[in-house]
């Protein structure tokens, strides 16, 4: 039995596991990390032709996010996109058989054009569904959360987040928040504040920014809230940049960040990367010349030089997208 246990536990982790991949030269390596690098900044149409090289080398995860890329770009379900969604699902990538399950409710549908597959929607949910129920009741806690996705079922996404996983912990914060559950009023705050607290602490940058605003909201927690937004934009997160940027330029003042026209101009000079993804260029070309204008000629080229090296030890920008988008 326990030989079993163990047998059952490895195939589990192998189902789950983000390391598990195809053997990819370094030039489809590259490719595939500059594709997904993309994908985050929410450029799909550019994301694809690297995406499509790790693809085309049996990469299920590529195959994946072309799918999603595809998918993104035409806003519907296309026959191009299913089928980088079949070769994943095929090596049992359980978020492409979610989405091609979700495909009875695509735009495809009420377009009547939906491409046709080996499986019908149900038949790729149950797929998904047996595959990922024996990881869960094993204690995987990304496949608690997919159960989740799978059943809507709340006590999965509860059982998923007390595992740990910080996806899940955010959603029910969000949750909690819009008045899931049952609490006493000062409770239920309370409950938000540490889903959020969990969530940061587990690394998922967009929760980094939501505690950082609910310490200062509930307890005005100045140093907390300073210290979220800072691991946010470490972490790269798109949100956390534009605004650790903006405070430390005072452009405006909040939460109390010392004046830092070099490093503030800097993290906003980043977002210049985003153009074309997030319409964030709007808030670059209003928000840069605003700091640039209380800065020397000096400072500024100081500011470059600091960008630049930050851009070579941190993560590159992203929004964060869930893997399983809608």
């Amino acid at each position: 039995m326990q030989l079993i246990n163990f047998m059952m536990c490895g195939f589990l982790a192998l189902i789950f596991s983000a390391t598990v991949e195809a053997q990819l030269t370094q030039q489809q390596k590259e490719a595939k990390i500059k594709g997904l690098e993309l994908y985050n900044q929410y450029k799909a149409i550019s994301a694809t032709p690297f995406l499509q090289i790790a693809a085309n080398a049996d990469d299920k995860e590529s195959q994946y996010y072309l799918g999603e890329a595809i998918r993104k770009n035409k806003r519907y379900m296309t026959e191009d996109a299913q089928k980088w969604y079949e070769a994943a699902a095929n090596q049992n990538n359980i978020y492409a058989m979610i989405q091609l399950g979700r495909s009875g409710n695509d735009l495809c549908t009420a377009m009547d054009n939906c491409p046709k597959s080996k499986n019908t929607p149900a038949q790729w949910l149950k797929s998904a569904l047996d595959l990922t129920a024996p990881a869960a009741e094993h204690g995987n806690p990304e496949a608690m959360y997919l159960m989740y996705e799978l059943t809507l079922k709340q006590e999965w996404l509860e059982k998923s987040a007390n595992s740990g996983y910080a996806l899940a912990q955010y959603w029910m914060a969000t949750g909690t928040r819009q008045g899931d559950g049952f609490f006493l009023p000062w409770k239920r705050n309370e409950a938000v504040g540490n889903w959020l607290k969990l969530s940061a602490e587990g690394g998922y940058p967009p929760a980094m920014m939501e505690y950082a605003a609910f310490i200062f909201e509930d307890k005005g927690d100045l140093a907390v809230a300073r210290h979220w937004i800072s691991e946010a934009a470490n972490a790269g997160y798109q949100s956390g940049i534009s605004s650790y940027g903006a405070y430390l330029a005072h452009s405006p003042s909040l939460y109390d960040f010392p004046l830092d026209l070099v490093k503030g101009y800097a993290l906003t000079s980043l977002l210049k990367d985003l153009d074309g993804g997030g319409d964030v260029q709007v808030y670059v070309n209003e928000t840069l010349p605003e700091i640039a204008s209380k800065m020397k000629p000096e400072q500024i080229s100081e500011a470059t030089e600091f960008a630049k090296k930050w851009k070579a030890t941190h993560p590159p920008l992203s929004f964060f997208p869930e893997k399983l988008s809608r």
